[in-house]
């Protein structure tokens, strides 16, 4: 498709408001040199004026500032994946670890320490990354700075100071001057008069591209939801959950609650003021938990076919890799709420006290450096047996030694074959927990016997073989394909 025709698809889609190509591409009118996401509800400017970008730091490096009215910080991210181009594949990989707060630990991503992380030399991702995104990696991170900056002044009354520090400035002159040069306009005057805030706790909104089966994402949480540490409202289309976060050397514990706005194609996310601090971390936890990112169009072009009614169905993920990680480890070869019975035993055994607001909101999921001193007549007690008991503490001491990374910006392949490599862990369970906690979309656990059932290899002398050579041809969306495939069931 040639440029022309892709830039006139574009301006179709922002002529008719198309929530489905949200943050897929931004618009920078160059009649005011603002630049819109593609459901922005202003007057439709000239198709001559309209310059399109498929990404905000690229609108921002050609001189175009944020609308202030459709707020490009609310536009799910854009994440594209592919498995033949190695320069496309680096250039996402090296994306998606400046997009991850918690890929980075204590420290502040640099070009330099990105190159380090990818195994390549600084100069090539900066080739690759110009080559495929238009702006260098240090100008993506500054946008992704600035955004979400400029989301915190127009939705909380976080202190100037904090928004600076939270959004990843060393100092508040050195946000002052970012937002003067990029935006031409001092930070207080991003502050929305009379944002309205909840009477506890931070509220921010959150963007997804539709269609989005939200009644099926809240089932699927519900039946796995622990007492206590989470709350699921499908009625009032709500999660709501307890959660510890550890970033600086520091331990943060809170709340927050997550409820969908369905005709805005948003979620409304209140945070514990406890959680200020970690609120980039917590954002992107709630995004991957409920895979806000996904595209539908790319995924639905490749599985619709093969699965009609799956359109709306997103990967649910975690707000904890360990938990998920744990919890994995427990629902190994019994059923799904037999699972949900041992974590429940395993958080009223091990799970520290917490006030919330939220009078069903008691109680943490045990720390990583509370289960790996668990003995094991103290969990054998809870009716775990002996070798789910060793993969558990092994994940709990991998974790807090810090040798375990179970996030989105964790490299899937060497945490996969880690993973592994505990005692008690096979490839079902690692490639679930890629799934979910690492959020790797071509996550696929051949072993599975209800994939076995859907993908009609029952019968197969090797089942889990067939189930591999059956799914090549929903690379690299084969996540998504087991979640349908599952839901089919």
């Amino acid at each position: 498709m040639d440029t022309a025709l892709q830039d006139d698809a574009c301006y179709l889609a922002m002529k008719t408001h198309d929530a489905r190509f949200d943050g897929r591409f931004f618009t920078g009118v160059t009649s005011t040199g603002i630049y819109c996401r593609p459901v922005c509800r202003v007057r439709l400017p000239k198709r001559e004026n309209c310059r399109f970008f498929p990404h905000a730091a690229q609108a921002e490096s050609a001189g175009f500032r944020p609308c202030l009215r459709c707020r490009p910080e609310l536009a799910p991210h854009s994440v594209t994946w592919s498995i033949q181009d190695a320069s496309y594949i680096l250039a996402h990989q090296a994306a998606r670890l400046l997009d991850d707060p918690e890929a980075w630990g204590d420290g502040t991503p640099s070009a330099g320490e990105l190159a380090v992380k990818m195994g390549v030399s600084d100069r090539h991702v900066r080739r690759i990354f110009e080559m495929q995104f238009g702006v260098s990696p240090v100008q993506y991170l500054q946008t992704r700075r600035l955004l979400t900056a400029k989301q915190l002044l127009a939705d909380t009354g976080l202190p100037m100071t904090q928004v600076a520090l939270i959004s990843g400035f060393s100092s508040l002159r050195r946000f002052n001057a970012a937002f003067v040069e990029h935006y031409g306009l001092n930070p207080t005057q991003l502050r929305r008069e009379g944002a309205g805030q909840p009477a506890s706790g931070i509220a921010i909104r959150l963007g997804y591209r539709p269609p989005y089966d939200v009644e099926a994402m809240l089932a699927f949480l519900d039946k796995r939801a622990m007492t206590h540490v989470e709350l699921i409202s499908p009625a009032g289309k709500t999660v709501s959950r307890t959660l510890a976060v550890e970033s600086g050397g520091e331990r943060h514990t809170g709340w927050l609650t997550a409820q969908f706005d369905e005709p805005r194609c948003q979620v409304v996310l209140r945070v514990s003021d406890s959680l200020r601090q970690v609120l980039p971390i917590v954002i992107h936890r709630v995004r991957a938990m409920l895979d806000l990112d996904a595209d539908p169009q790319a995924i639905n072009a490749l599985l619709h076919a093969r699965f009609p009614d799956g359109d709306g169905l997103r990967v649910p993920g975690t707000m904890s890799g360990y938990e998920l990680a744990v919890r994995a480890v427990l629902g190994q070869q019994i059923t799904v709420a037999a699972a949900r019975t041992l974590a429940q035993r395993l958080v009223d055994t091990f799970g520290e006290p917490i006030d919330t607001p939220i009078a069903q909101l008691q109680r943490l999921f045990p720390e990583p450096a509370v289960l790996a001193k668990a003995s094991g007549d103290a969990l054998g007690q809870l009716g775990i047996v002996r070798q789910r008991q060793a993969a558990i503490v092994s994940i709990a001491k991998a974790v807090a030694s810090r040798k375990l990374q179970l996030h989105g910006g964790a490299d899937v392949t060497t945490t996969i074959e880690a993973l592994k490599a505990l005692p008690g862990i096979g490839d079902w369970t690692a490639q679930y927990i890629a799934m979910r906690a690492l959020r790797w979309p071509d996550a696929f656990p051949a072993g599975d016997v209800a994939l076995h059932k859907a993908l009609g290899v029952l019968d197969a002398p090797n089942r889990a073989r067939a189930a591999e050579a059956a799914s090549q041809d929903w690379k690299p969306w084969r996540s998504y394909a087991v979640i349908r495939a599952w839901a089919q069931l």
